[in-house]
């Protein structure tokens, strides 16, 4: 967000300016804090006790706001300004700098920094975070649940006076007037204009959103943990964003099984990759329970990348029919150590499938990347640019 707007003599102030004082420190007291909490997202969203589930909140630290004041020099200092025995051209040590907080040596009494711990709650993050992100391509499904709203449409003479739009009915006085000339009077109860409200069903716009994840031998316990994390912060952000919102979770091995929320961020597996397995349960799903004519269905994949060679026909089979009911699938490659991610049999699966749908790519490297994760899949599909590491 860019804080400075130009004024009407051509130079830059700040839109919280406009406010009193009080209400600028706290305006520019939630933007600092908004700020710490976005310098520090790697660290938030790799949190592993946030994922765990058994912390609702987040400690980020932030410095103590101050307003500018003239700070006396201490008595016992012995410095002065402008004159000393300095010559031109001697070079002078940098100043030592206690704003840390820590001493550096014994008898040190010079103030140090001081920094504010806040504790928030991630909703509050998730709100944030996900201020700018949303649904690639959500519609409203016909024959599904509606919801009834008032809106205003059209203007009546009577109404309650809470209503009464008065930019309308100055129009209607000027009007009136002119048609009647000089003599009439300035305003009369029937210029009054009242917006009306308007009772309206609009299709609501349903989703349910598969979470499907690799959990065989070849993924290890940091690259399951990852994959978590990611799941994890989409699932709160989704959750807050959308009212008709359905999760379904399913990790497979050879075998695929559906969980519960909670187990699906605690689940490990051993043995081989069959992808094709969770693929088969994903439409199994939508089968039975997901008409795709009232739901909107995303699906989201995570694995390292590696699959059984004899399942890549079944695989590809299984992908091309979830790609004909889906409204966009993503994949997320797990990335680490020697493995090359966007090089996989999996990776060339969805690749192979993005020239006939809305398909999406990302490897995931470290938990620093998956806030970047979450952007490539969630921005505005028509402003989203092709992440350089995508398969």
């Amino acid at each position: 967000m860019n804080n400075e707007i130009t004024g009407g003599s051509g130079g830059p102030f700040r839109w919280y300016d406009l406010f009193s004082r009080g209400a600028r420190d706290w305006l520019r007291h939630s933007e600092k804090v908004r700020e710490a909490v976005r310098e520090r997202l790697p660290e938030i969203i790799s949190n592993a006790e946030v994922l765990g589930g058994g912390h609702r909140t987040v400690r980020v630290p932030m410095k103590l706001l101050e307003h500018y004041r003239f700070r006396l020099r201490p008595p016992e200092s012995h410095t002065a300004a402008g004159q000393g025995s300095a010559s031109p051209g001697d070079v002078l040590r940098a100043p030592q700098n206690h704003a840390s907080g820590q001493d550096k040596g014994q008898g040190i009494t010079e103030p140090g920094g001081v920094q504010f711990v806040l504790e928030l709650a991630i909703d509050d993050i998730v709100d944030w975070l996900w201020e700018e992100l949303e649904l690639p391509n959500l519609q409203a499904r016909v024959g599904g649940m509606t919801d009834e709203e008032y809106r205003r449409e059209g203007w009546n003479r009577r109404g309650a006076r809470s209503r009464l739009d008065r930019r309308r009915s100055m129009k209607e006085a000027v009007k009136r007037r002119h048609a009647q000339g000089e003599s009439a009077p300035p305003f009369s109860d029937d210029d009054l204009r009242f917006r009306q409200l308007v009772r309206r069903a609009t299709p609501t716009t349903q989703a349910v959103v598969f979470f499907a994840m690799d959990v065989s031998g070849s993924m290890s316990e940091g690259d399951r943990q990852l994959a978590k994390t990611f799941f994890f912060w989409v699932v709160q952000g989704l959750r807050r964003q959308y009212q008709y919102l359905e999760t379904v979770f399913v990790a497979h091995t050879v075998d695929a099984w559906e969980f519960e929320e909670q187990e699906f961020f605690q689940v490990s597996g051993t043995g081989g990759t069959v992808a094709s397995s969770a693929f088969e349960k994903v439409l199994d799903v939508v089968d039975t329970r997901y008409d795709p004519e009232r739901y909107n269905v995303y699906v989201f994949y995570a694995s390292d990348g590696e699959n059984s060679p004899e399942d890549r026909e079944t695989a590809a089979a299984a992908l091309g029919r979830i790609g004909a009911v889906a409204s966009f699938m993503g994949y997320v490659e797990i990335s680490s150590g020697a493995r090359r991610g966007g090089e996989t049999e999996t990776a060339a699966l969805f690749r192979d499938l993005a020239s006939s749908g809305d398909v999406g790519s990302y490897v995931l490297t470290a938990s620093e990347e998956v806030w970047d994760a979450i952007r490539a899949f969630f921005t505005n599909r028509s402003q989203q640019d092709s992440h350089p590491s995508s398969p």
